[in-house]
């Protein structure tokens, strides 16, 4: 039961957002507690208990995924931050001022300390985005930076450092430049966290152990035992540690989806699910039929990979075979259960600009054929054993299952599942150690080419399939910088449809966050991007 998102542009989707930047406005919980509540908040210790997967890492110049981003945000703060409804409020910015043409912004910084207790300076933000557009670094969050005057140059190696439009011009203040208008940057912006300089080059594993991580969030790090639990307590340094209420939140870091449902039904956890953890997907469906699953639409798509240079995926009419062979609606009606839309197309319904799709769902009379005519290209008499690579969770295992079903069923090809953990399959995927493979994203802003972007490079950690089209290129820069919103919109649409026509992508649905959470739990953002943040939540007794 996923409500059909309205075809919004960028500006229509950010109405108000420089008006709403160019203040001295802080920001706010949305919904705040009452002073009653505050004092019951304040009579015990606030400790929030969760369940999330291993973070890859909290170094927020080398953060990609969003168990990670969830992470970070509760360490680190920005210049703005984004509220439950994703819209960016000033943080460690005071004020920021746009310039007449939207090209320039100037940011004020407030007074705001590291958890060490060091000045957090304009110098801070301007040493961690380099740091992170510098090819040496080899981030692949590089590409969230790209709006910024030569920021792509540099970091292809076309451009020096002092091109780049990142000035500290003292310590309070920072100045950036754009390479056109992007009303969407001040979105772009609560992804670019500071780093403490001198912690940094003073030691290489700094991220990585509560004695040596230094950050600027609402939170700071207590404990990290890998693979069993990670503790955040309050950091009594944070600029606005008043209105953070939860004094320590502890995440246990069980797998198996059952047992952390269990867990929440025992009073073990205070939620359970989404957007950092996972649900049963047997469970789904009854907990929506009770009333007590929780649901948001979310700018993020669950797709397939195929490694376009290994055989027989080589072949663009494979690909289609077995993304057409595909039954979507099934998939997210009897597995997903929370409301998901089959994709039939790359770009998420939320920022879809052709809703439709790029091709029929479950066209298996079209698959049959495209199959046989991609073997007889290949010159093969069969096809070799076919792979296909999935990360532990229950959810992507009975996909993982039905894919394999309806490969057997319309292809007559057996398909051999490959289960691995998280990082593990992150790591096959960038080595290209795969054939077929699932994935997601979730937008940084819920606009097309946030997602077309993803495979504008051929080698980066964005784009595991090795394809690499030109033209499609050309097209996605093109709508970089047109500013007539319908033919940047063309642009778009006909830079996926190459995407689709040659196949190294296909989606399955658009995503919902869905999860569990007590009566007692309150505060918690989780906004129309997918992305939660706990600096406003807090238990009432």
């Amino acid at each position: 039961m996923k409500r059909s998102f309205a075809i919004m542009s960028v500006l229509v989707l950010l109405t108000g957002l420089f008006a709403g930047c160019s203040n001295n406005n802080t920001s706010q919980p949305q919904s705040s507690p009452s002073a009653s509540q505050t004092d019951q908040a304040n009579a015990e210790p606030q400790i929030l208990r969760m369940n999330a997967a291993e973070p890859e890492t909290l170094d927020s110049g080398m953060s990609n995924d969003v168990i990670s981003g969830a992470f970070i945000r509760s360490l680190y703060d920005s210049l703005v931050r984004l509220d439950k409804d994703g819209k960016p409020v000033n943080s460690v910015a005071s004020d920021i001022k746009i310039s007449d043409d939207k090209k320039v912004y100037t940011f004020t910084l407030r007074d705001s300390k590291w958890s060490n207790g060091d000045p957090v300076t304009a110098k801070d933000f301007a040493y961690a985005w380099m740091r992170v557009l510098d090819p040496k670094t080899a981030s692949g969050s590089a590409y969230k930076y790209y709006p910024i005057k030569n920021a792509r140059a540099f970091f292809q190696g076309n451009a020096k450092a002092e091109d780049v439009g990142i000035k500290a011009i003292d310590d309070k203040t920072l100045e950036v430049t754009l390479e056109n208008p992007t009303p969407y940057f001040l979105t772009l912006a609560t992804f670019y966290y500071p780093v403490n300089q001198k912690v940094v080059e003073g030691n290489a594993d700094w991220a990585k152990k509560p004695e040596t991580i230094v950050t600027n969030g609402p939170f700071k790090l207590s404990v990290w035992e890998h693979k069993n639990k990670i503790e955040l307590v309050k950091n009594d340094q944070y600029w606005e540690k008043d209105v953070v209420k939860l004094d320590k939140i502890d995440f246990s870091m069980i797998e198996d989806t059952n047992t952390e449902l269990e867990m929440f039904n025992n009073d073990d956890l205070d939620w359970a699910g989404a957007p950092i953890s996972g649900l049963p997907a047997d469970a789904i469906g009854p907990l929506h039929e009770e009333g007590k699953l929780q649901t948001m639409e979310r700018a993020t798509n669950y797709y397939l990979l195929f490694q376009t240079e290994k055989a027989p995926f080589t072949n663009e009419k494979i690909r289609k075979a077995f993304s057409y062979a595909i039954n979507r609606k099934d998939i997210a009606d009897n597995i997903g259960q929370a409301g998901q839309t089959p994709l039939m197309g790359f770009v998420p319904l939320s920022a879809s600009l052709k809703k439709e799709g790029y091709f029929k769902d479950n066209d298996t009379q079209t698959a049959k054929q495209l199959l046989a005519d991609g073997i007889k290209e290949l010159g093969l008499a069969k096809l070799p054993e076919i792979t296909y690579l999935y990360n532990t969770s229950d959810l992507n295992k009975k996909i993982a299952e039905a894919l394999q079903a309806q490969w057997k069923q319309v292809l007559g090809v057996d398909v051999k599942l490959v289960n691995k953990e998280l990082k593990v399959m992150f790591d096959d995927q960038e080595q290209g150690n795969y054939m077929i493979s699932r994935s997601g994203w979730t937008g940084d802003y819920n606009d097309s080419v946030n997602f077309l972007e993803l495979l504008m490079e051929k080698n980066s950690s964005n784009n595991s399939t090795l394809w690499h089209s030109e033209k499609y290129v050309e097209l996605v820069q093109k709508a970089y910088a047109e500013p007539d919103e319908s033919k940047r919109n063309e642009y778009l649409v006909e830079a996926e449809g190459i995407l689709m026509d040659e196949m190294p992508v296909t989606g399955i649905y658009s995503s919902v966050n869905s999860w569990v959470q007590s009566e007692k739990v309150k505060g918690i953002t989780v906004d129309p991007l997918g992305y939660i943040d706990f600096k406003w939540g807090y238990k009432e007794s």
